[in-house]
């Protein structure tokens, strides 16, 4: 990969950074990896991978273990961890939901814009569902597999 291929954003940069240390985790086999281990495998802040891997913990796909000798393992198989898992887990993130701007009762009444908004919703729907769709063909291992073959 170029160095200009490796400073653009691929997707969200959860899904991004969460994708990125899963493959090291995987990598690593059954070693316990810390967080500023893996932050720095992956080019990310600690701060920002910890929230990110808390959010692979909760979804089932990661283990964290803390104390003195912790750290994150995998809890599946890298072979069984879809991309479409990676991206479910960290989109479903609350902290995600943007606060609307309020302009006053009388912003928006008549013009549509709840309709507006509920197409938009749908579409957004729609293009999820087979962003979802097609992130399920691909795994963990697979992506692991491509990082093998690029540096053999």
């Amino acid at each position: 990969m170029s160095a200009s291929n490796r400073n653009q954003q691929i997707g969200p940069p959860k899904f991004s950074i969460a994708v990125h240390a899963l493959v090291w985790l995987a990598k690593s086999g059954d070693s316990l990896l810390s967080s500023s281990n893996i932050a720095c495998q992956v080019n990310s802040h600690a701060t920002f991978l910890r929230r990110v891997l808390a959010l692979l913990a909760n979804a089932g796909i990661v283990e964290a273990r803390e104390g003195r000798d912790g750290g994150y393992t995998l809890r599946l198989k890298a072979e069984e961890i879809t991309l479409a898992d990676v991206y479910v887990a960290v989109k479903s993130d609350a902290a995600d939901t943007g606060d609307k701007l309020d302009c006053g009762a009388e912003a928006g009444d008549g013009d549509g814009a709840e309709i507006l908004d509920q197409a938009l919703l749908d579409i957004m729907d729609e293009a999820d569902q087979k962003v979802t769709e097609s992130l399920k063909q691909y795994t963990i291992a697979y992506l692991l597999g491509k990082m093998n073959q690029e540096t053999e």
